[in-house]
């Protein structure tokens, strides 16, 4: 190969390479019911288009042996091994909200992606998926309404 080729190649290299790495962060918040129980226990999880699970991007609620009702993350998520590494705090307290940022690779977004929420609180109802939202521009900054715990949950791209 001739010299210009190369550094044609090396350029559009290096060029692309970062394209294809490029993230952003994204704030998830979700404002709870008053629904007048014990606090709640959130799985913030992505799933893809198929419906796979893809990566925990925060559970609310620190005791671990309540994590099973959560049914659908947990059932989901039990492969990771890393599903909960630096993604943990408290349980949301009734009416209060929850604020989750995390860095999402822009390959994500508009891809078939999905934010779902499991929520659960004691002595009530578990809700799986008590809410699922689409991973796009077109529904980022719009309030998705919660069936149970959730009244409403949006989320910015930054």
């Amino acid at each position: 190969m001739s010299h210009r080729v190369l550094t044609t190649v090396a350029a559009a290299c290096a060029l692309a390479v970062p394209a294809l790495a490029h993230s952003r962060p994204v704030t998830v918040t979700a404002q709870l019911k008053n629904y007048g129980g014990n606090g709640a226990y959130l799985a913030v999880y992505l799933t893809d288009a198929k419906g796979a699970y893809a990566r925990t991007l925060w559970v609310a609620g620190g005791k671990a042996k309540y994590y099973k009702h959560l049914a659908d993350w947990n059932r989901l998520s039990a492969g990771d091994a890393k599903r909960l590494a630096g993604v943990t705090g408290a349980s949301v307290g009734t009416g209060r909200t929850l604020k989750v940022t995390a860095d999402l690779a822009d390959a994500l977004i508009n891809a078939g992606y999905e934010i779902r929420v499991d929520a659960a609180a004691e002595d009530l109802r578990d809700r799986p998926s008590e809410i699922r939202v689409p991973l796009s521009t077109q529904d980022a900054g719009k309030p998705h309404l919660g069936k149970q715990y959730i009244q409403s949950l949006t989320y910015q791209l930054q």
